[in-house]
């Protein structure tokens, strides 16, 4: 018998949720980390949210996860982003206090039942005949488990980077080890380089934040969490603010652009494309006079601002000297450096949609370790992790969230259908079906999966079956109302607010709020009813984008028919004739479960799935 159900190496954002969700369903669970201090750290920005990020966040939420709610009990600032736009890329985004965040968590884990967090580091992934056994700590002791989850972040053969200073470690020179990696290896997992990075972290009593612009948050009640009751009152929540290079800065960048550690050689790893180093920002963007800088507090118990989008290598002389250049910052201390970070992740291919290995079993792998970036696209890899865990150990078919059902699963597909070169970020312009993976709705689109999984109480999903008949009843109410032309209350609300010209003696109230600028909120003053204002933005939106969100659906659904056609894992593609050679290599490479994943590989293309189609339906190709 071994120790554990489920072993969890790592205790970042992804094996707290991995963590947390196996021992909530009632399993055997054990989190390894280096430092108990560690868990819920944030080694980069203090920030949760953020464009499809802050969605991921909303996801984890109605899957019934953990970081929504630290999130919201330990912000700073909430603000609503893109409130002027649609709302397919409205997101929340807020502030974190990364030392309250990391206590919260640290707490949480401890006191979880059936969850025991031991300090200690893997080196060895344990297998035998293709499955795993355990791990084995750098102290020689062997831990059994029958599944084992590996969540290692930038841990893995971690080297920090200032100029030509290479110094091995993870996050802050923490402690790593290039055995876990070289272990992995040697069980069949391909591994390759990745590298990200951090900007100075800068005394904030030594910023004129006169010479800056303040940034503020979003005075109405925003949270990730739906349990979410209270959160700071925007009267006492923080300040954030923004400034901008100058031609000095980049000066100095580029005169020393041979020191940083990228462009010296020293780099072998591939970084962020969408969150590059300032001087890899003025070598690709040369024509920009200035770039954007935003200044975020890291915690009320640190005088320490965060420099986001000045991320670097370049030597610590150099920093000074550029950060001085700065407005505001022209007598500032810098407490903490810069530094770049260099890492061991695995090629995400080589994972199901699941998020099991296709080369060991009972191997889970979620967070950086799989090519991605961020604390939410962790978070959202970890809970599936630790669900699907559960779900195999228990006999259960997994959760596999679609492209039209979630942020997370459009994050899963492309990582294990087109795999990554760089590290991934998410963003709203890779969902083709953003409109219907709403901030608003994520309840609707998977709180009921969270229910039947087993980590949303009956209370909560109750709950939610009441809000959802609310809207309903919402909706239905303003179908059955008539506004008339001569009502006293159409006159003084909605007529100033739209061009409003009957076509009869009165108008519905659902028709009135397809129309710019009129809301159910309007449609109700002039009723003389009430209903929670939030009930009536889901409304709102459900309404004036129907026809979109109904569209949306209809190419949803063809999508879903091409997920429902199974190739399966054994398909012998060289049954098939006429496939195109690179359409055969990718196929026979990356083995995709179903049609639509298929088709989603890049070097697939549509003459390839037209021709597989054909002899799928010959019978070629089953074994």
């Amino acid at each position: 018998m071994s120790d554990y159900e489920v072993i969890v190496v790592g205790g970042g954002h992804a094996g707290i949720e991995a963590s947390l969700a196996c021992a909530r369903l009632g399993h055997k669970t054990m989190m390894l980390t280096l430092s108990i201090s560690n868990i819920g750290k944030m080694p980069c920005n203090p920030s949760v949210g953020g464009p499809a990020k802050g969605v991921v966040v909303r996801e984890i939420d109605a899957l019934g996860g953990q970081m929504p709610i630290t999130a919201d009990k330990t912000a700073l600032q909430f603000k609503m982003l893109n409130t002027a736009k649609g709302p397919g890329v409205r997101a929340l985004r807020v502030q974190s206090d990364k030392i309250a965040y990391g206590k919260m968590m640290q707490s949480v884990c401890l006191h979880q039942e059936n969850l025991t967090v031991k300090e200690g580091m893997a080196v060895k992934l344990n297998t035998e005949h293709g499955k795993v056994t355990g791990i084995t700590l750098k102290d020689g002791s062997f831990i059994s488990a029958e599944i084992v989850i590996l969540t290692t972040g930038t841990y893995m053969a971690g080297l920090n980077m200032i100029s030509s200073e290479v110094v091995p470690g993870g996050p802050d020179r923490e402690e790593t080890t290039a055995d876990l990696s070289a272990s992995l290896r040697e069980a069949g997992i391909e591994t390759f380089r990745l590298k990200t990075g951090t900007p100075p972290r800068v005394l904030t009593a030594s910023i004129d934040f006169s010479k800056t612009k303040e940034e503020p948050g979003t005075p109405e009640f925003a949270a990730f969490s739906e349990t979410t009751e209270e959160i700071l009152p925007f009267e006492k929540q923080v300040k954030c603010y923004m400034t901008w290079t100058v031609p000095k800065t980049h000066e100095i960048i580029l005169a020393n652009l041979k020191k940083s550690s990228m462009y010296s050689g020293v780099v072998k790893g591939v970084g962020p494309r969408y969150c590059p180093s300032i001087e890899d920002k003025l070598v690709r963007f040369s024509d920009k006079p200035r770039h954007l800088l935003f200044l975020e507090p890291e915690s009320l118990s640190m005088d320490t601002t965060y420099v986001q989008g000045f991320s670097t290598s370049l030597p610590r002389d150099v920093q000074e000297e550029m950060t001085h250049t700065l407005p505001g910052f022209e007598h500032c201390v810098i407490k903490k450096y810069a530094y770049a970070i260099e890492y061991d992740a695995v090629d995400p291919v080589q994972m199901k949609p699941d998020l099991e290995n296709r080369v060991i079993e009972n191997l889970f792998t979620a967070g950086q370790i799989n090519g991605t970036s961020g604390y939410e696209e962790a978070a959202g890899q970890g809970i599936l992790a630790g669900i699907n865990a559960a779900m195999k150990l228990e006999g259960r078919e997994p959760l596999i969230l679609g492209r039209d059902e979630a942020y997370i699963g459009v994050l899963i597909d492309d990582l294990t259908t087109k795999g990554t070169l760089e590290p991934y970020r998410l963003l709203t312009s890779r969902a083709e079906f953003r409109l219907l993976l709403r901030h608003d709705n994520a309840s609707a689109r998977l709180l009921e999966k969270g229910y039947r999984v087993g980590l949303i109480s009956q209370k909560r999903y109750d709950d939610f079956l009441k809000s959802r008949q609310e809207l309903a009843e919402l909706k239905e109410t303003l179908r059955d109302s008539k506004v008339m032309l001569d009502d006293e209350m159409f006159r003084t609300v909605l007529s100033p607010k739209a061009d409003i010209k009957f076509e009869h003696k009165g108008e519905n109230g659902y028709e009135l709020v397809r129309r710019p600028g009129v809301t159910t909120r309007d449609i109700l003053a002039v009723l003389k009813a009430e209903a929670d204002p939030a009930l009536c933005e889901k409304c709102d939106i459900e309404i004036k984008y129907e026809g979109y969100i109904e569209k949306a659906k209809r190419e949803a659904a063809k999508l879903r028919a091409m997920d429902e056609i199974v190739l399966g894992t054994e398909f012998n593609y060289d049954e098939v004739e006429h496939l195109s050679i690179e359409g055969r290599q990718k196929l026979m490479k990356y083995r995709p479960l179903t049609m639509g994943q298929a088709s989603r590989i890049s070097g697939v293309n549509p003459a390839d799935i037209a021709v597989l189609a054909i002899a799928m339906k010959q019978g070629k190709g089953r074994r």
